[in-house]
């Protein structure tokens, strides 16, 4: 999904995540949860929240699987302080122990099956410091909501974007995003599959790598956790 072409585009095509009303919490938040660091971001990406860390003081890392994305971040100011490691946030390891690992903006979603996903969980840990938190960015999933035969939603429908969501395979807990966005006066088409995961599940994922739940919060302000949120802020520790 994320090839050279995806990842050229892909700052601008999440241009509103760069946003500081919608970065500046994420990144206050987690500066406040490493106590300092080091800092490790599973699914680095192009750096939108590592560079911004990094640059309050932060010694941060980074794990992520697609050499272009981190190519994109390599090109970027202040990207000679992040140490990233090329592979899988399921079993790549980095050298160090961290006192805050982090997973943000749906990307456990991006491990389609339910073993992977705890396996991010054991990889976070195995990061940690004793008292180490692991914090995960994911959104709820609402299919809920869906009318009956319907096979799936439109989430986003602005001038330039438009995002659908469709249910392939409510056993396996998996959809797909799909996506038309205009760029520089071209419109571009990007699908991923994803595998949504429920709160209880990422809860016992971290029971079973030795970590627990301190807080659930609705977004980075930490905006109370209810029944209606369509997001959620786990925060897990060793």
């Amino acid at each position: 999904m994320w090839g050279s072409e995806e990842a050229t585009r892909y700052d601008d095509s999440s241009a509103a995540m760069f946003d500081p009303t919608v970065l500046g919490p994420a990144v206050d938040f987690l500066a406040e949860m490493a106590r300092g660091g080091p800092v490790l971001e599973f699914a680095v990406g192009t750096g939108r929240v590592a560079l911004a860390l990094s640059s309050r003081g932060l010694n941060v890392s980074g794990v992520e699987l697609s050499p272009h994305m981190a190519e994109v971040l390599r090109k970027k100011p202040g990207a000679e302080a992040i140490d990233v490691a090329i592979g899988d946030m399921r079993t790549t390891r980095v050298d160090g122990k961290f006192k805050l690992v982090y997973l943000v903006w749906n990307s456990i979603m991006n491990v389609t099956n339910q073993d992977g996903q705890v396996e991010v969980f054991a990889n976070a840990a195995a990061h940690l410091d004793e008292g180490g938190y692991f914090v995960v960015e994911v959104a709820v999933h609402k299919q809920d909501r869906t009318p009956a035969g319907d096979l799936g939603q439109v989430f986003v429908m602005d001038d330039d974007h438009v995002g659908i969501d469709t249910f392939d395979d409510p056993v396996l807990q998996l959809m797909s995003s799909h996506h038309w966005t205009e760029i520089n006066g071209h419109l571009h088409r990007d699908t991923g599959r994803f595998r949504y995961v429920w709160p209880s599940e990422l809860d016992l994922m971290a029971r079973l790598a030795s970590m627990r739940l301190v807080n659930r919060w609705g977004g980075w302000q930490e905006e109370v956790f209810t029944a209606e949120s369509e997001s959620q802020v786990a925060v897990y520790q060793k």
